[in-house]
């Protein structure tokens, strides 16, 4: 399957930190590197180990990312603790210029902002085979401190919620990672 599909709107995935959704689309980005893209979103926090600008984030000033909001540049926005997150719109119309699909990885008040845009997508949300298995897969990261984590879990629950009532157009269980996989992939490519 190295043929672009035949549904090229933007794919939304979304789901808890943790669940395993970068890894996924991660994936399917390597078996179809010409095919997909990750919209780059903007954020206001600080580069992780390995990440780079312009790669895995634009990493902005918040005094950046106001005046971003301001302008209208953004499809969806959100401040995460002490950190804002945005997708550009001008990522997503470059893009699929290109002809590319757009992979939008963005958490559940962007994809509430999503869905009341101008932007036609496809959604999936990925949810983990337990709650208790977040936890797990969140401390084996190694990249957060515990009151990060407690965090993440609280929110957890309103976004396993959000997932069965937003009316995504896929729920994938991460239990078995090619499980999940081949699941996202034959959605994409319905």
């Amino acid at each position: 399957m190295s043929a672009a599909p035949s549904d090229r709107r933007p794919v939304v995935i979304s789901g808890p930190s943790g669940v395993g959704k970068g890894t996924l689309f991660k994936m399917l980005f390597d078996r179809h590197p010409d095919i997909f893209t990750l919209s780059v979103s903007h954020t206001t926090r600080g580069p992780r180990p390995g990440e780079q600008h312009s790669v895995d984030y634009y990493y902005i000033s918040k005094d950046e990312f106001r005046d971003l909001i301001a302008k209208d540049k953004f499809i969806e926005h959100a401040e995460f603790g002490s950190n804002m997150y945005g997708t550009s719109k001008m990522t997503i119309e470059e893009q699929t210029a290109k002809g590319k699909v757009v992979v939008l990885d963005i958490e559940m008040e962007g994809v509430k902002q999503v869905k009341r845009s101008s932007i036609d997508a496809r959604y999936v949300f990925i949810a983990p085979p337990a709650p208790e298995e977040l936890e797990k897969r969140l401390r084996a990261r190694g990249t957060e401190d515990e009151n990060s984590i407690r965090k993440r879990l609280d929110r957890s629950v309103q976004e396993l919620e959000f997932g069965k009532t937003a009316g995504f157009d896929k729920i994938i269980i991460n239990d078995d990672l090619e499980t999940a996989y081949k699941e996202l992939e034959d959605f994409v490519y319905q």
